[in-house]
C-alpha cells in the first residue's frame, strides 16, 4: 500500500515539475514576442520618419535621385520583411541608405543648416538608439530562451510541443565586427 502512494506521489511530482516547465517555456516564449514588438514599435517610428527626411533632402539635393531611390526602396523592403533574419538584413540596408542621405548634408550646405533637416536627423538618431536599446533587449531574453529550450529537462517539453529557438536580431554587418587597423 505505502508503494502505491509513494509511486502517486512521484508521479503527481513529475506532472508538476512538467507543468513548470512548460508554463515556463510558454512565459519565455511571450518575453520574446513582447521584446520583439517593442523593436517593431522604433523601426515603425523610424518608418514613418523617412518619408518626411527623404522630401526634405529632395528639395536640396534634387539631383541625387539615386541616394533617395535607395532610402526608399530600403524603407519598403524593410516595411516589407516578415521573419527576424530578413528584417534585420532589411535594417542593415535602411540604415546603410540612411548614412548616405546624412552624409549628402556635407555636400549641400544650405540642407545642413535646414532646421527642419536637423530636427529629422535628430529624431531620427534617437530612433536609431531606441531601437538599439530594444534589440539589445530581445536579444538577452531570446538567448534566455534559447538556453531554456535546450536545458535538460525543458528539452523534453520543448520537443513535445514544437517550442523552437529564436532567431537573434542582429543588425550589424558581420565585416563591421572587426576591430579597425590602427596604424602610426
Amino acid at each position: 500500500m505505502i508503494a502505491i502512494w509513494v509511486l502517486l506521489a512521484l508521479l503527481i511530482l513529475v506532472l508538476l515539475v512538467f507543468i513548470f516547465l512548460y508554463n515556463s517555456l510558454v512565459s519565455r516564449r511571450v518575453q520574446c514576442q513582447e521584446a520583439f514588438a517593442q523593436i517593431d514599435v522604433q523601426l515603425k517610428r523610424r518608418y514613418d520618419l523617412i518619408p518626411n527626411l527623404v522630401e526634405t533632402v529632395r528639395g536640396y539635393a534634387a539631383h541625387e535621385k539615386d541616394t533617395l531611390e535607395r532610402v526608399i526602396n530600403a524603407r519598403n523592403a524593410a516595411v516589407a520583411a516578415k521573419s527576424v533574419p530578413e528584417r534585420a538584413e532589411a535594417e542593415n540596408m535602411l540604415s546603410g541608405a540612411l548614412r548616405q542621405i546624412f552624409a549628402l548634408s556635407e555636400s549641400y550646405p544650405a540642407l545642413k543648416a535646414n532646421q527642419n533637416f536637423a530636427m529629422l536627423q535628430a529624431e531620427i538618431a534617437q530612433t536609431e538608439n531606441l531601437i538599439a536599446s530594444s534589440r539589445q533587449q530581445y536579444n538577452s531574453v531570446v538567448a534566455e530562451y534559447n538556453t531554456a529550450v535546450e536545458q535538460f529537462p525543458a528539452k523534453i517539453v520543448a520537443e513535445m510541443f514544437a517550442f523552437k529557438k529564436q532567431a537573434f536580431f542582429e543588425m550589424e554587418d558581420p565585416a563591421q565586427r572587426e576591430a579597425p587597423k590602427v596604424q602610426f
